[in-house]
């Protein structure tokens, strides 16, 4: 069976997101397609180096042009390639247009449903007119929670059988070449500090975690680093530390390599992530898997992420939020804050990509298998 996938989101330097998850969808399936199927993966540039290597079971097509990718590009080579693939995997909320073949796609979640104004126009628009018409022309959807399958049910009127959640997974990051010790000097960090990683954008609440950092009984030498990209609509978070009266307190880190985020979460006094909508939320896994407690938003898909492990705080109350990171930093040493810990450990293994990538390949089996 020859199986074929949207890479566009795979093949990217700074992967975060979407993909993250569709660079590791691709990574996971490579050692499970073996002589049984033929991959061909679609992408509009030359393949980065850490994508799986090509063999004559897993391909790779170069095709342009970028721009309008579900519209022109891609549509176009599925459409002169042969032998035809059986199906195709678009690991996005956009599946290629104009093309009669079997579609399968992931949604990651629906916030641009739920808070339409924390997004920009264009991007609004793309998300709710592109995603209803992906959810209506494929055979199968997947997500990432149960959280998300939920909404999409309710959303878009979608069969509970046409939806399969295949969790994402932590994964170990690559070992720094710096010693843990070094990661302060490096980012210019405070010996204590609470963290939080995420793209620079509302939806992840960091004004408020910056108000309410502000509104702790602490040390003045406890600093908030907050490692992301910058997304969009991200004025007013930089502007917070300002407005708060902790502009030296407040660290932002933009894009931290992957080798370097082991020393970030095993050295954080906690990680807080009090986000107003999460379809998952990686690293939540990640911190949990480092030992680091994780105070996170009472909504979505959070606590079915976190467990028992959670600190769980209510993402419109700053009060809530800044009484959460005090409560993770107060137990920490504590019998409870330890026994906290070891469920994070305990959680994060239910998480692989490996079972990810295994359920993926038997929905595109499923799919296929009907032509």
């Amino acid at each position: 069976m020859i199986i074929a996938i949207d890479g566009y989101e795979a093949n990217v330097q700074h992967r975060v997101g979407i993909g993250r998850y569709a660079f590791e969808i691709l990574a996971h399936l490579y050692p499970l397609v073996e002589k049984k199927h033929t991959v061909r993966v679609y992408i509009p540039g030359n393949p980065l180096s850490d994508l799986p290597k090509e063999h004559p079971h897993w391909q790779y097509r170069v095709v342009g042009p970028k721009k309008l990718w579900t519209f022109i590009g891609l549509p176009f080579a599925l459409t002169k390639d042969y032998p035809k693939p059986a199906v195709v995997f678009s690991p996005t909320h956009y599946i290629p247009r104009f093309v009669s073949l079997s579609r399968v796609m992931s949604i990651m979640d629906l916030s641009y449903l739920y808070y339409p104004e924390m997004f920009r126009p264009k991007d609004l628009h793309q998300l709710t007119e592109w995603t209803a018409y992906s959810v209506a022309h494929v055979k199968k959807i997947l997500t990432i929670s149960e959280s998300s399958k939920h909404a999409i049910i309710q959303a878009y009127h979608v069969p509970e059988d046409r939806i399969v959640v295949t969790y994402p997974g932590f994964t170990q990051s690559i070992a720094s070449t710096m010693a843990d010790s070094e990661i302060f000097n490096k980012y210019h960090l405070s010996p204590s500090y609470i963290l939080s990683v995420g793209t620079l954008q509302p939806r992840k609440n960091y004004v408020r975690l910056i108000e309410a950092f502000a509104h702790m009984h602490k040390d003045d030498a406890i600093q908030l680093v907050i490692v992301g990209k910058k997304g969009w609509l991200f004025e007013e978070i930089l502007d917070a530390p300002k407005k708060y009266g902790i502009e030296q307190k407040v660290i932002f880190l933009d894009f931290v390599p992957d080798s370097d985020l082991p020393a970030l979460y095993k050295h954080a006094m906690c990680y807080a992530l009090p986000s107003l909508y999460e379809g998952f939320g990686l690293p939540v896994l990640e911190a949990m898997a480092h030992g680091t407690p994780v105070v996170v938003s009472n909504v979505s898909s959070l606590p079915e992420i976190a467990g028992k492990a959670g600190i769980y705080v209510d993402p419109q109350d700053v009060e809530s939020i800044a009484h959460g990171m005090e409560k993770a930093i107060e137990e920490k040493e504590k019998k409870s804050g330890k026994d906290r810990i070891a469920e994070g450990l305990k959680q994060v293994q239910k998480f692989t990509w490996e079972k990810a990538a295994k359920q993926t390949l038997s929905v595109l089996e499923e799919v296929g298998g009907r032509l």
